[in-house]
């Protein structure tokens, strides 16, 4: 007999569940490190039994990849977002960047994982470098066009990006919910930052006026406001 398939509710909840052991998860990576981390011990933050875990995730590494492959998704999201909006180049880098921190601190609870790559092999690894080098490729593509436009300095393309994204990605290290500044308040200063270091000489820094969403959570599906530049002064 041909089994039916799961109901759409019954396969969100048991996403909802794993990324609410994600965000165990990454409790206990923050109190023992990442490596030193085992299945017993996310149990115990998650509130469950060993053997409740396996039934979501069959081991630390399947539970990585969850991670890895989940955050790499939804920032290719936002880079397709981002490359929609009506922004010039400077604004287009800022939404990238407080939204790439919003993905990692409050969109997927327990993305310290994310740092994890190397950890993987076989197909999963494969998978995670193939959306990883899509995003890096999306970024660059808006430090070219800012550089052809003359809004950014003239700058290795390569370098650029990887000092961006080590600086917004190490974020994952040292933030903490319910901490002095939201995830959103961190990504607008990141962006602030950067952006401002980058732009070529005599130009006003352009802001998204909106709110950038946070890919993947119930607020992005149910609303997709389009920002429009903001020129503010330097």
């Amino acid at each position: 007999m041909v089994q039916s398939a799961v109901p759409e509710s019954s396969a969100e909840r048991f996403d909802a569940r794993r990324r609410e052991i994600l965000l165990s998860a990454s409790r206990a990576y923050r109190e023992r490190g990442f490596h030193a981390t085992g299945m017993r011990e996310i149990a115990q933050a998650a509130g469950m039994t060993a053997g409740n875990l396996y039934h979501y995730f069959a081991g630390k590494e399947a539970l990585l990849a969850f991670c890895q492959e989940e955050s790499a998704r939804r920032l290719n999201e936002l880079a397709a977002w981002v490359e929609e909006q009506p922004l010039r180049a400077d604004a287009r880098l800022h939404a990238l960047i407080v939204g790439h921190v919003l993905v990692l601190n409050e969109g997927l609870p327990g993305s310290l994982a994310h740092l994890e790559v190397e950890s993987l092999d076989g197909e999963g690894r494969r998978r995670v470098v193939t959306l990883r080098d899509r995003y890096e490729e999306a970024l660059r593509g808006i430090l070219r066009a800012g550089m052809d436009a003359g809004v950014l300095r003239r700058a290795d393309l390569k370098l650029t990006a990887l000092a961006i994204l080590g600086a917004i990605n190490w974020t994952v290290k040292w933030f903490r919910p319910g901490g002095k500044s939201s995830a959103r308040e961190v990504g607008e200063h990141f962006a602030e930052q950067l952006v401002r270091g980058l732009l070529a000489p005599e130009v006003e820094l352009m802001r998204p006026a909106g709110e950038v969403p946070i890919f993947g959570s119930a607020a992005h599906r149910e609303n997709n406001a389009t920002p429009t530049d903001s020129s503010r002064t330097r």
